[in-house]
C-alpha cells in the first residue's frame, strides 16, 4: 500500500512539474514577444527621431517626467508635439509606421480612418472654426529616450484619436488611455456614404443589450437618458465608477460570450501582445465580476451610452452628439493608465532610478 501511495505521489509530482514547465515556458515566450514588440517600437521611434531637424525635435521630444505625458484630450485644441503638417512625405511615413507599432491591425485601420474623416467634417462645417478640421493636425510626442535602459513613452494625438503608450524595462508595454471617436459615426452622404468607422463598438453592444430579458434589462439599463459624453472625459486618473448595470455573473453563457466579443472589439485596437496580456489579466480577475451598464434607447439611431467595468479597467462609449451620429469611446486602466502600475513595479525593483509616477 505504501509503495502505491509513493507511486501516486511521484506521479502527481511529475504532473505538477510538467504543468509548471509548460507555464514557465509560456511565460518566457510571452516575455520574448513583449520584448520584441518593445524593441520594434523603440527602433521605429528612433528612426522617426533621426529624420527630424532641430526645430522638429524641439517640438517632438520631452523629458519622460514632463507633465505633458499625461495631458491627453480628444477634441480639437492647441497641442504640443510635432504635427504631421510640419513633416515631409518621408517623415510622415515614418510617423505612421511608428503609430502602427502601438496598435493592432484593426486599431491602425480605425486610426487612419478617423484621421480621414477630417476632410468630411471640413466639408460639413467649413473653415470658420477656431480649430478647423485638418487631417494634418495630428501630433507626435516622445517622452524620454526610446531604449531598454529606462522607461519612455509616446503619444499620437489629434481630433478623436489619442494613443498613449508607455514602455518599461524594455519589454512591458502599457497602452492606456486609448481613445477613438468618430464624427460622423455613419457617413450619410457623399462618396463615402455608409462608412461606419466604429461599427463593431456600436453593433456588438446593441446585440448584447437586445439579448437581455426584461428582468436583466431592468438592471442593465440604469437610466433612460444617455449622458452627454463619456463620464471620465480626459481625467488623468480615473477610479471605478458607480457599479451600475448587470454583472456578467447574472448573464447566460451566450450573453457572457457576447460580452467578451464586445470587449474583444476594444482589445483588437491594441497590439496583439498587449491585448493578450490584458485578456489574461481580465480572465484572472474574473469575468463574472465585470458589469455592463446601458443608458438611453436600445434601437439603432437612439441616443445611447454604455460602459463595461471590471476590477482593473473601464470601457466607456457614448453616441449622443449630432443627433446620435457622433461616437466617443475609450479604454481606461484604473492603475495602469500611462503605465503607472508598471512604473511602480519597475521602481520597486530599481529604487535608485525612481522618479515621480503620480
Amino acid at each position: 500500500m505504501g509503495s502505491i501511495r509513493s507511486v501516486g505521489r511521484a506521479a502527481g509530482l511529475a504532473v505538477m512539474v510538467s504543468v509548471m514547465v509548460v507555464l514557465l515556458g509560456y511565460g518566457v515566450s510571452r516575455a520574448i514577444v513583449r520584448q520584441r514588440a518593445a524593441v520594434a517600437m523603440a527602433s521605429s521611434a528612433n528612426a522617426f527621431i533621426a529624420s527630424l531637424n532641430a526645430d522638429q525635435r524641439t517640438k517632438a521630444l520631452f523629458r519622460f517626467e514632463d507633465e505633458q505625458r499625461k495631458d491627453f484630450f480628444f477634441v480639437p485644441r492647441t497641442r504640443f508635439g510635432v504635427p504631421l503638417k510640419d513633416l515631409d512625405e518621408k517623415q510622415r511615413k515614418l510617423a505612421m509606421d511608428f503609430l502602427r507599432t502601438g496598435l493592432g491591425v484593426a486599431g491602425y485601420q480605425k486610426a487612419t480612418t478617423i484621421i480621414s474623416l477630417e476632410p468630411v467634417l471640413f466639408e460639413l462645417e467649413g473653415a470658420k472654426r477656431i480649430h478647423p478640421r485638418d487631417p494634418e493636425l495630428y501630433y507626435v510626442s516622445i517622452f524620454g529616450t526610446p531604449s531598454p535602459k529606462s522607461p519612455w513613452g509616446w503619444r499620437f494625438e489629434g481630433h478623436h484619436l489619442s494613443v498613449n503608450v508607455t514602455v518599461v524595462g524594455g519589454e512591458l508595454v502599457a497602452s492606456a488611455p486609448l481613445f477613438m471617436g468618430s464624427n460622423p459615426a455613419e457617413v450619410r452622404e457623399g462618396p463615402r456614404k455608409g462608412l461606419r468607422t466604429l461599427a463593431g463598438e456600436e453593433d456588438e453592444a446593441r446585440a448584447l443589450v437586445q439579448t437581455l430579458d426584461e428582468k436583466q434589462k431592468a438592471v442593465a439599463i440604469y437610466q433612460e437618458k444617455a449622458p452627454a459624453d463619456i463620464l471620465t472625459m480626459n481625467n488623468r486618473k480615473v477610479d471605478p465608477l458607480k457599479p451600475e448595470g448587470l454583472a456578467a455573473a447574472a448573464m447566460t453563457a451566450a450573453q457572457r460570450k457576447q460580452l467578451m466579443k464586445l470587449i474583444d472589439v476594444y482589445l483588437a485596437r491594441m497590439p496583439e501582445e498587449v491585448a493578450t496580456a490584458r485578456r489574461t489579466k481580465l480572465n484572472a480577475g474574473g469575468l463574472q465580476k465585470i458589469t455592463f451598464a446601458w443608458a438611453g434607447g436600445i434601437n439603432r439611431g437612439d441616443y445611447h451610452y454604455y460602459r463595461i467595468q471590471g476590477p482593473t479597467f473601464l470601457i466607456e462609449y457614448d453616441d449622443t452628439q449630432n443627433n446620435a451620429n457622433h461616437i466617443h469611446s475609450v479604454w481606461r486602466d484604473f492603475n495602469g493608465d500611462f503605465g503607472v502600475d508598471l512604473l511602480a513595479e519597475h521602481y520597486r525593483a530599481q529604487p535608485h532610478r525612481q522618479v515621480a509616477v503620480k
